[in-house]
């Protein structure tokens, strides 16, 4: 770890620019890494905040903006995906304000989470400002975890305890299921 932390350090403004397109691209173990590299005092922690708050908003920023420009044309032309896409409009019109603020936290989910939200009738500017809030919360979250508990992190990493995001995806894949059912039903 000592010999990571080194070359963290002598990399310094590469290594924001990096821990900023990680964070735009999807959600993980970086925001903490950078958060216990910054409690070891290798990192800047406001810098590493900035960072990894401006890539989770952004991306998903981006993303949310090319569903909303190509995502109706390329969903109409494939008639069992409109189908399931009606489906999920009714459940982001009853869940979606949750469903901004969950999506970052489970592996995987956070790459894609924008995407339905830029297909349904939400307005840019409340996305934006509920994309703003939730990334706000979860920049703190991981950079502040992994500055406080960053060394419990490490060890809870090499004991296995990665596949607790595993678990957080399957849940959050079973809720989305149960939900996309009941609006089926409702229909």
């Amino acid at each position: 770890m000592d010999t990571v932390l080194t070359l963290i350090g002598d990399y310094g403004t590469a290594v924001y620019v990096i821990l900023f397109l990680y964070c735009a691209l999807k959600s993980g173990a970086l925001p903490l890494f950078g958060g216990y590299a910054a409690q070891q005092g290798v990192l800047d922690p406001v810098l590493v905040s900035v960072a990894a708050l401006a890539g989770g908003y952004l991306g998903d920023e981006l993303r949310f903006g090319v569903a909303r420009r190509y995502g109706t044309a390329w969903v109409s032309e494939r008639p069992r995906l409109a189908v399931l896409m009606r489906h999920s409009e009714q459940l982001l019109k009853c869940y979606g304000v949750a469903y901004i603020f969950l999506y970052r936290y489970p592996k995987g989910l956070r790459t894609i989470g924008s995407l339905p939200v830029g297909l349904t009738d939400i307005s840019w500017r409340r996305f934006t400002l509920l994309n703003a809030a939730s990334a706000i919360i979860w920049a703190i979250l991981l950079v502040g975890v992994g500055y406080a508990f960053g060394e419990a992190i490490e060890d809870a990493v090499t004991q296995g305890w990665g596949m607790v995001s595993i678990g957080l995806l399957v849940i959050s894949i079973a809720l989305i299921w149960l939900g996309l059912r009941k609006v089926s039903r409702q229909t």
